[in-house]
């Protein structure tokens, strides 16, 4: 029993020594960093990437979306229900305007034509016939003049049968290409019913709506730009064909058409065009984006600077302008030369210490970056 209680008291006491111990160390532990140098409330330096506050070129420009599509576009329809009998077309064809494209079924409007063809020429020769009674005084001059009519209703109705005629022989309005097309020889066609589609993209439109505060940079004839998404990496230049007559009150925005060459017929109708127009340039301070911080609408940057026998990281409230190509303009809060964070910017604190070149600077800054810092 006795021995039984002298282990537990050892234990107990054995316990007591490891919670002062650690309490000990914890205390220690806590006191530790703060006596360090540079590194201040942050504890030890961290290694930072540096990049320079130097002058870039930038340009302003309007970015906008807009479709493309042909400078004419349609969708060949029929105004009539008959049956194909006659595709003259492959799909993706180019073809000439007034080239025919589809016949329909037209037995009995080429009857009602042979009628009516024959019905003028009987018109014609009875009025000839009383005419010249009439001329010689023998018949009423009344008479040859409804015989006139009738010849006037004859030709109207040759008029008509040939409309009726033509109704069946569907023509391409324009040069163009067709798209692609499931009527074939004894397809039943509605009227309304897509036949095929057919676009004119030798020219290429595309509008695109830009607010009216832009106007006085706006004029018929300057040069665009556009990227498609279908070929982010390439450019199509163009030039502004038109501008809209009227402003749209709600929006306070104005409609612009763009004209681009397609000679080589990439650009397809229904692409999504990002349209970029210049109108101007100006050098600036700049920063690589990687070193600015957003708050709200507030931008912060740290400024490397001197404190005590190292460097420290102080965040400073920046004014932005345009961002482009990696860098973003400075327009207020740094000048040239200014030395700060290049990235990583979510493990620093501001006052924190830092020591230089534990990163990779941006692209562009490595060579100035190392000057400085030397």
């Amino acid at each position: 029993m006795i021995r039984r209680h002298f282990f537990l008291i050892v234990a107990a006491v054995f316990l007591l020594l490891m919670i002062v111990g650690g309490a000990i160390k914890l205390v220690a532990g806590d006191k530790g960093p703060a006596a360090k140098g540079p590194g201040g409330a942050g504890g030890r330096a961290a290694a930072v990437s540096q990049a320079v506050v130097a002058t870039r070129p930038f340009v302003d420009r309007i970015d906008v979306l807009g479709v493309a599509k042909g400078r004419q576009s349609v969708t060949i329809t029929s105004n009539t229900t008959e049956m194909v009998t006659s595709v003259r077309f492959r799909d993706g064809q180019r073809v000439a305007k007034g080239q025919i494209l589809v016949e329909l079924k037209a037995g009995e409007e080429d009857a009602g034509l042979i009628e009516a063809n024959a019905r003028l020429a009987q018109a014609e020769r009875e009025y000839t016939r009383w005419k010249t009674l009439a001329d010689r005084g023998i018949a009423p001059r009344a008479t040859a003049e409804q015989y006139l009519a009738a010849l006037e209703t004859a030709r109207a109705g040759v008029t008509a049968a040939g409309a009726r005629k033509l109704d069946r022989v569907i023509r391409a309005p324009f040069s163009g290409v067709v798209g692609l097309s499931d009527v074939t020889a004894g397809t039943l066609i509605q009227p309304g019913s897509a036949i095929v589609s057919l676009d004119d993209t030798a020219t290429i439109r595309v509008d695109f709506r830009i607010p009216d505060r832009y106007l006085p940079v706006l004029s018929e004839g300057s040069p665009i730009a556009a990227r498609p998404d279908a070929y982010p990496d390439e450019v199509f230049t163009g030039r502004i064909a038109l501008l809209d007559s009227r402003i749209d009150a709600a929006t306070r925005a104005i409609t612009a058409r763009a004209e681009f060459p397609n000679g080589s017929g990439r650009i397809k109708p229904g692409m999504l065009m990002r349209v970029t127009i210049e109108h101007g340039g100006r050098d600036g301070l700049a920063v690589p984006e990687a070193a600015v911080q957003f708050e709200s609408d507030q931008a912060f940057v740290f400024v490397i600077a001197r404190k005590d026998e190292g460097l420290a990281a102080r965040k400073q409230a920046v004014t932005v302008g345009v961002t482009q190509n990696g860098f973003v303009e400075i327009t207020g809060g740094l000048k040239a030369g200014d030395r700060v964070v290049g990235d990583g910017l979510n493990r620093i604190q501001d006052g924190q210490g830092v020591r230089v070149g534990g990163g990779r600077p941006p692209a562009g800054q490595a060579a100035p970056a190392v000057r400085a810092a030397r």
